[in-house]
């Protein structure tokens, strides 16, 4: 990977599936941009860390606050939100994906929320959005697109839009794509202990306080759902064929 760009889904996504991912790369003089989707502003408010409601324009403004934190604390100097210049198709007026939000519809099976409408990211034409990550594809020129695998990492339609999306572009740039996994023992995947990035990567999380905790002893976090999952520090990484 000589210049990567990172495609995720909500600020927060950035850190736990691919904070230390990102520390290697910088730390190694690689070019990194990181492409986000939407402003996670359908997501649940961490008690106590910003006067905003949920969906609110205020929340918007305060995740985006949240993630530029979090990208200086990994290094990374270029970045953008989809539908926004520069990654925007030149000629079409700026626009807002929003965060679909997330319900299990079925045993093991996910869709958006209830409140998703036609502004939701999943609701966008996949040619729209497309064109977008190819604008921004233009702008940073990288030599490989990163996201999520087809499952989304653990099923949020955003995110398995971001893989979908992700390859389509791809193929139309005739880039290569990577697929980050986070959890299991693929044996497709080369699999990169990062451990060393540990603190880098807590310093980038503390700046998503409205989303997430990190515990005390800073081995885990826990998500404003009570839900907690280790700090990420073993990535596998996999071509899409």
């Amino acid at each position: 990977m000589t210049s990567s760009l990172l495609v995720h889904a909500h600020p927060d996504d950035e850190t736990l599936a691919t904070g230390a991912l990102i520390a290697e790369l910088v730390g190694r003089g690689r070019d990194v941009a990181v492409l986000t989707a939407t402003r996670g502003e359908q997501g649940e408010i961490v008690p106590g860390t910003v006067d905003a409601a949920e969906g609110s324009p205020e929340l918007s403004r305060a995740r985006e606050a949240e993630l530029a934190g979090a990208l200086a604390a990994l290094g990374v100097r270029r970045s953008a939100f989809l539908g926004q210049p520069p990654a925007r198709v030149p000629g079409r007026s700026a626009r807002g994906y929003r965060d679909s939000g997330m319900r299990w519809v079925s045993p093991g099976v996910a869709g958006p929320a209830e409140s998703a409408d036609d502004r939701s990211f999943t609701s966008a034409g996949l040619e729209e959005v497309v064109d977008d990550l190819c604008a921004y594809v233009e702008v940073v020129r990288p030599t490989v697109l990163v996201s999520y695998d087809a499952g989304g990492t653990y099923g949020h339609p955003d995110h398995v839009r971001c893989h979908h999306v992700t390859r389509e572009a791809a193929r139309r740039t005739g880039l290569a794509m990577v697929e980050v996994l986070v959890h299991g023992e693929a044996d497709d995947a080369e699999w990169w202990d990062l451990s060393a990035h540990r603190a880098t990567v807590v310093e980038a999380l503390r700046h998503h306080a409205s989303q997430l905790t990190v515990l005390p002893g800073e081995q885990e976090v826990r998500h404003v759902g009570g839900q907690t999952e280790p700090v990420a520090l073993r990535v596998g990484l996999r071509l899409v064929g």
